[in-house]
C-alpha cells in the first residue's frame, strides 16, 4: 500500500531518519476563533517538482479500531503556488485529494478543521485550550508520508503553553516541532493553553504530567507523585526505558477514556476523580494502562499492527495481549506500586473476572475472534452486543491473570506472567512484530511445559475459563455473599431496565433469561404486573418480590401498541466472583501471593 511507510524500522527504532536530507512537510496551525471550535492548518508541500500531487488523509487512529471518516470535519480546502496562484484541487476518494501543481517544487496547502468532539482519538478545540490528534488533524503525501513533518503553532492571545511528544525544534519558536514522519506525527497528541505540569525523572529519564483543568478541584501535586511511582514500577517489571522523555497528556474534562502513544498518552478524567478514592483508584489504573502499552503494542507488537495502512480496516486476533494482558497489569500495577491495598487490588480483579462471567457473548464468540471483529462488533456495540460478544480486554485481562499462575504453578513460582511479557519483548519489539503462534511459542518456553491445550480452550473455543489452580496457587476462593439471605429467594427476570422521561424501558435483554423467553424487547415500555399498574420507581421491587416459578403478565408499550407478555420470575443466579483469601492459607501460598502482588 502507498501508505505503508519504508521507514517503518526505523520509527520503531526511535531513530530519527532522513530529517536532515528531504525537505519536510511543514504545518503551521492557527486558532483565530477557537470559540468557534476550529483549526486552521497552512501547510506547506515539496512536491518533488511533480505535475500533480495527491494527498491523503487517515480514516483510522491507531489504537482505536473504527474507521472515522475524519475527512468530514475538513472544509476550505484549497492550494497555491509559491507565487500565489490558485491550483486546481480535485478529490479523488473520500480521503483523498489530487493538485495540479504545474511543476512547482512547492504548493501552499490551506484548510480548517472542526474539532468539536471530546474523545482521545479525535479533536477538540475551544477557548480555553485546543487538543489535536493526528490522523483527524493533518493531511500528507499519500505516496511519501515518510518525509518529516513539522508542525508549528501559533497560540491565541492567553494561551501561554503547547506540549505534545514530538521533539521540539527550539530553532522555530516555543512551540514548533519535528515529526520523523507521518507515523510519528499521528502517534503524537499536542495539547495547547494553559495547563498545570508536573516534571520528574524515573531512572534518568525525564517524564512529564500534564494537567489541564485542574481548576483548583483536581489535586495535581499529588496525582504527579503517585504517576512517578507508576512510571518507575513499570520501567522496574520491563526491566527498560525504551523511550527518551515520556509525556502524560490528562485532560480533565469530564470525559473519559486513554489512547496510547511511543512516548505519551492522552488521558480524560474527570475533575472530581481526585476527591473519591475509588475513581481515583481508576484514573491511576488509567495511567498504568497506558504506560504499559509503551511497551505492549508500541514496541512489542502484533505483526499486523505496522507499517499502518491508514486507509483501510487492520486485523489481529492478538487484542488480548495488546488490551487483555494491558488491562490485567493495569490494576496490578498500581498494586505494586503501593498505590492500593491487596483488598482494592482483590476488588478490582474481581470485577474483571464478574464482568466476564456475567456476559452471554462469553459462550458465543472466543477472544481471538473477538480480537478480529473488533472493527465491526467492538467499536459499534448495541444492545444486544452482551449477547453476541465478548471483551478483548475483560477476557484477555481474566486470560492474563490464569496465564500467570499458569506458568507460575509449571515452574514452582520462578518463573511468571512478567518474564513472558519480558522475553517477547527481547524477541519481537521494533519493526520485527509477532504472530499469534510466535507469542504462544514463548510462552510455552516460559512455562517449561507445552500449553497448547491451555490456549485452544482459552483463546480459540468458548468453554468456561477454570479458575481452580490459580486459586490453589494463591490461596483464593470466590466468597460467599454474606449478605444474602438463607430463605425467600429474590426473584428475577433478566432484564436490563433504565428510567428515561419519567418512563420504564427495556435496555437489554439478556439472553436465555426469563424476560428473553417471555418475548420482551429493548424498548419496550413496561406499565403494569398482572392487572396492577407499576410506576417507574417500583418495577425492581416488585420483581425481586414475586417468588420465584411464579407466572406473571406483564403489560408493556410496543411502539405505541398495548400487549401484555407472559413470563415466569426465576431465582437470580447465584453470582460468586469475590475473590477473598481462605481462611487457612499455607505459608507456601501466602509467598506465591506476596510475590504475585509485590512484583518480587
Amino acid at each position: 500500500m502507498a501508505t505503508k511507510f519504508a521507514t517503518l524500522a526505523a520509527t520503531f527504532l526511535g531513530v530519527p531518519v532522513l530529517t536532515q536530507s528531504v525537505e519536510p512537510i511543514v504545518y503551521t496551525v492557527r486558532f483565530p476563533e477557537p470559540h468557534t471550535h476550529y483549526a486552521v492548518v497552512d501547510a506547506q508541500i515539496p512536491t518533488g517538482g511533480r505535475d500533480r500531487i495527491e494527498l491523503m488523509m487517515a480514516v483510522w487512529t491507531p489504537g482505536s479500531y473504527l474507521v472515522r471518516e475524519f475527512a468530514r470535519h475538513i472544509e476550505g480546502l484549497s492550494a497555491r503556488s509559491p507565487e500565489g496562484a490558485p491550483l486546481a484541487i480535485q478529490k479523488t476518494r473520500k480521503n483523498r485529494w489530487t493538485i495540479e501543481t504545474g511543476g512547482a517544487p512547492s504548493i501552499e496547502l490551506s484548510y480548517r478543521v472542526y474539532g468539536r468532539e471530546m474523545s482521545v482519538r479525535t479533536n477538540w478545540v475551544e477557548s480555553d485550550f485546543a487538543m489535536l490528534n493526528g490522523a483527524p488533524t493533518f493531511l500528507t503525501l499519500a505516496d511519501d508520508a515518510s518525509r518529516p513533518h513539522d508542525v508549528t503553532l501559533e497560540l491565541p492571545e492567553g494561551w501561554t503553553q503547547s506540549r505534545t511528544g514530538l521533539a521540539r525544534r527550539t530553532d522555530r519558536g516555543p512551540h514548533a516541532y519535528r515529526a520523523a514522519d507521518f507515523d510519528s506525527l499521528v502517534d503524537s497528541p499536542i495539547v495547547a493553553g494553559n495547563p498545570a505540569v508536573y516534571e520528574f525523572t524515573v531512572e534518568g529519564t525525564p517524564h512529564v504530567l500534564v494537567n489541564m483543568g485542574e481548576s483548583g478541584v483536581w489535586n495535581g501535586p499529588a496525582s504527579a507523585t503517585d504517576v512517578e511511582k507508576i512510571a518507575a514500577e513499570l520501567v522496574r517489571l520491563w526491566g527498560e526505558t525504551p523511550y527518551d522523555r515520556y509525556v502524560f497528556l490528562n485532560m480533565i474534562t469530564e470525559a473519559g477514556g486513554g489512547l496510547e502513544h511511543r512516548n505519551s498518552t492522552l488521558l480524560m478524567t474527570s475533575r472530581w476523580a481526585t476527591s473519591a478514592r475509588s475513581s481515583y483508584l481508576r484514573w491511576l489504573a488509567l495511567v498504568s494502562h497506558e504506560q504499559f502499552h509503551a511497551w505492549n503494542v508500541k514496541r512489542l507488537r502484533p505483526i499486523e499492527l505496522g507499517p499502518f495502512d491508514y486507509e483501510n480496516e487492520v486485523h489481529t486476533e492478538s487484542l488480548w495481549v495488546v488490551e487483555g494482558i494491558t488491562s490485567y497489569y493495569a490494576d496490578l500495577v498500581v498494586r505494586r506500586a503501593d498505590l492500593s491495598t491487596t483488598e482494592e487490588y482483590l476488588e478490582a480483579l474481581s470485577r474483571q473476572i464478574r464482568g466476564l462471567q456475567t456476559t452471554p457473548g462469553r459462550q458465543v464468540q472466543p477472544v481471538a475472534l473477538a480480537s478480529y471483529d473488533a472493527w465491526i462488533k467492538y467499536y459499534r456495540a448495541d444492545e444486544n452486543s452482551p449477547n453476541t460478544s465478548v471483551s478483548y480486554y475483560t477476557k484477555g485481562a481474566v486470560i492474563g491473570f490464569l496465564l500467570d499462575m499458569r506458568i507460575r504453578a509449571a515452574t514452582g513460582g520462578r518463573n511468571s506472567l512478567d518474564d513472558l511479557m519480558r522475553l517477547a519483548y527481547e524477541r519481537f519489539s521494533g519493526p520485527r512484530g509477532y504472530t499469534p503462534e510466535q507469542f504462544r511459542t514463548v510462552a510455552d518456553e516460559v512455562a517449561g511445559v507445552d500449553l497448547s491445550a491451555w490456549f485452544a480452550r482459552a483463546l480459540d473455543s468458548t468453554e468456561e475459563l477454570d479458575y481452580d489452580e490459580a486459586l490453589s496457587w494463591l490461596g483464593l476462593e470466590f466468597a460467599e455473599d454474606a449478605d444474602e439471605p438463607d430463605d425467600d429467594e429474590e426473584g428475577w427476570i433478566g432484564l436490563v431496565t433504565r428510567v428515561a422521561d419519567g418512563r420504564r424501558l427495556v435496555a437489554q435483554v439478556r439472553r436465555d433469561t426469563p424476560g428473553y423467553v417471555a418475548g420482551f424487547n429493548v424498548g419496550d415500555e413496561i406499565l403494569g404486573i398482572n392487572d396492577y399498574r407499576v410506576l417507574p420507581a417500583e418495577w425492581n421491587d416488585r420483581v425481586s418480590q414475586t417468588p420465584p416459578g411464579t407466572g406473571i403478565s406483564v403489560l408493556v408499550s410496543r411502539r405505541g401498541a398495548l400487549m401484555r407478555l407472559a413470563a415466569t420470575i426465576d431465582s437470580r443466579p447465584s453470582e460468586h466472583w469475590d475473590l477473598t483469601p481462605v481462611d487457612e492459607a499455607s505459608a507456601a501460598q501466602e509467598q506465591q501471593r506476596e510475590s504475585w502482588l509485590t512484583g518480587r
